[in-house]
């Protein structure tokens, strides 16, 4: 190999280490999106029940608006009864237990402090 190949040939190793090392350490990473995102402004009604907003009508206006829209897209949802007519769901039957209390459930007041309990009242009276 001639010298001028050979000094052709570090010259682009040095050339492509220094890109290498440029891409993986020095370059700064790109700002990932963030998983969540809300509103910079929001139009809540203060306790008074004023809006938090400073006497805006058009943002009032597009809250209703924007609350129609949503509320005639909950209008349009049909949902399929045909599960009701399934045999599997027919076939179901209730298995649910009865609780009866047994009369030792806690104190009467569970918040009073200790010590301050009068007798324990008995939920089942004698018949």
């Amino acid at each position: 190999m001639t010298p001028k190949i050979r000094n052709i040939i570090i010259f682009v190793t040095i050339a492509a280490v220094f890109v290498l090392i440029y891409i993986f350490f020095i370059k700064p990473s790109p700002p990932e999106a963030n998983l969540v995102s809300s509103p910079s402004t929001t139009n809540l009604p203060n306790i008074d029940g004023s809006s938090s907003e400073k006497n805006n009508p058009n943002m009032n206006s597009e809250v209703a608006k924007d609350f129609l829209a949503l509320l005639l897209s909950v209008k349009n949802i049909k949902l399929n009864d045909a599960i009701f007519s399934d045999p599997a769901f027919s076939s179901l039957h209730d298995s649910s237990i009865t609780l009866t209390p047994s009369g030792t459930e806690g104190r009467p007041n569970p918040f009073a402090q200790f010590g301050s309990d009068s007798a324990p009242v008995s939920l089942n009276t004698p018949n």
